[in-house]
């Protein structure tokens, strides 16, 4: 637990609330907008494939991120609301999310 910001209380009952006790829903394929990138920044010039903006726990990033890992062939994480994965698969990812009911996908850049 990270109490953040607290120095001294003076209210002996004083409890912290810990924010991340919330657990978020997962939204449905269909209600997610979620963004594929290109992104080269501080990669040493090596391109990865980035998703963003998916809103749900962290296990179902983990498995949709597992997924697209495994349907590209190639490496990569999920942590962050994040996937990343590893070249240049931004067309690929497209698709896939797509046939597996993310119709708000958008591509973002070039």
């Amino acid at each position: 637990m990270s109490k953040k910001n607290i120095v001294y209380s003076t209210n002996k009952n004083f409890e912290f609330e810990d924010e991340s006790d919330e657990e978020i829903e997962t939204l449905s394929p269909e209600a997610q907008k979620l963004k594929v990138i290109i992104d080269r920044k501080q990669r040493k010039g090596k391109s990865v494939t980035l998703i963003t903006d998916f809103i749900g726990t962290d296990n179902d990033l983990q498995t949709l991120g597992k997924t697209l890992k495994q349907k590209c062939g190639v490496g990569g994480s999920a942590k962050d609301g994040e996937i990343l994965i590893q070249g240049e698969h931004k067309d690929k990812v497209f698709d896939i999310l797509l046939k597996m009911g993310y119709k708000q996908t958008k591509k973002v850049g070039g």
